[in-house]
């Protein structure tokens, strides 16, 4: 009998930390699960990713009216996944923005992703009875966006493929501090089963450009002050590369998908076997690394049945 996914048996509940990483700007993160990020300005407050139901979500607005009483005016969405946008709805937010590309996405495969990954994540689906449908922006842009706060401005841009292919970040210039979204994690496995691999390093350096003083990343501890943000940085493109060229080897020459397999696990084990979702992860990103090192560009769409599939090949 086939193995369960490795995220089914992670049931234990996190410890939550909300840190200010820079003048009103908190990181709400769960040792590992996804983050959400919030910026407060003159007269409202932004939210960067909602978390994957309302009532995980409502932990997040609890953890806000400590700080501040002022209304949730902005949900952005770095991307489309299940697990950051489906709390959406909590918030009561005047506006969700997310790209085009993002937007996009949902309508190709926001449902399967929901299916995908409400089956793969129990306890990040706390109360998802309760989530309305999936979420739908009511702004979207193609490469760049500002937004006040008041005097506050935030910067949302698209810097390339990384996670997926519709990712942003929001960038607060007063602080310096940035959200990235799961383009950047630490001490987490990154998921790559929708990502772009050849392009991530690139887009990491894009955001190493800004030279910033913090970063509020998808998943594990807040990065502050230079030297962590490089250290975030670092890690993250090590991760993707260590990822994709063992696996990349093995398709190119031929070999098959458990051969990939055990080659990544031989490349990665030894360096990330210790981070948050990584067991999750692993077969999800040598899949799709697989697939890419073949000259597929566009990553197929994962479904619940494609996802016990491909976990029965792999782990069985």
């Amino acid at each position: 009998m086939a193995k369960q996914f490795a995220s089914a048996g992670d049931l234990a509940e996190k410890t939550v930390s909300f840190t200010e990483i820079g003048r009103d700007l908190w990181a709400f993160t769960a040792e590992g699960d996804p983050n959400t990020g919030v910026v407060i300005g003159d007269d409202s407050v932004m939210i960067v990713d909602a978390q994957a139901t309302p009532r995980l979500a409502g932990k997040v607005i609890e953890k806000i009216r400590t700080v501040t009483d002022k209304p949730i005016k902005y949900v952005v969405l770095t991307h489309y996944h299940a697990v950051r946008v489906l709390g959406a709805s909590a918030y009561q937010a005047d506006q969700i923005i997310m790209s085009d590309t993002a937007r996009a996405m949902v309508v190709e495969r926001g449902q399967e992703d929901w299916d995908s990954e409400l089956g793969r994540f129990p306890r990040l689906f706390q109360g998802h009875e309760s989530i309305p449908g999936l979420t739908w922006p009511s702004i979207t842009f193609s490469d760049t966006m500002t937004l006040y706060l008041g005097r506050r401005r935030v910067d949302l841009a698209f810097l390339g493929r990384a996670h997926t292919a519709g990712d942003i970040v929001a960038h607060v210039p007063d602080a310096n501090v940035m959200f990235t979204g799961d383009i950047v994690e630490y001490h987490s496995a990154c998921y790559c089963g929708d990502g772009h691999f050849a392009d991530w390093p690139a887009t990491l350096a894009a955001i190493d450009a800004y030279d910033l003083d913090a970063i509020a990343p998808g998943r594990g501890d807040a990065l502050v002050g230079p030297e962590k943000v490089a250290e975030a940085l670092a890690n993250t493109a090590d991760f993707v590369t260590s990822t994709y060229r063992p696996v990349a080897r093995v398709a190119q020459g031929g070999g098959s998908l458990k051969e990939a397999w055990d080659a990544c696990r031989a490349a990665c084990d030894p360096k990330f076997s210790s981070y948050a979702i990584y067991e999750h992860c692993l077969p999800f990103n040598v899949a799709r690394a697989y697939d890419e090192a073949l000259g597929i560009d566009t990553p197929r769409i994962w479904t619940a049945e494609r996802d016990r599939q491909m976990w029965e090949a792999l782990q069985g």
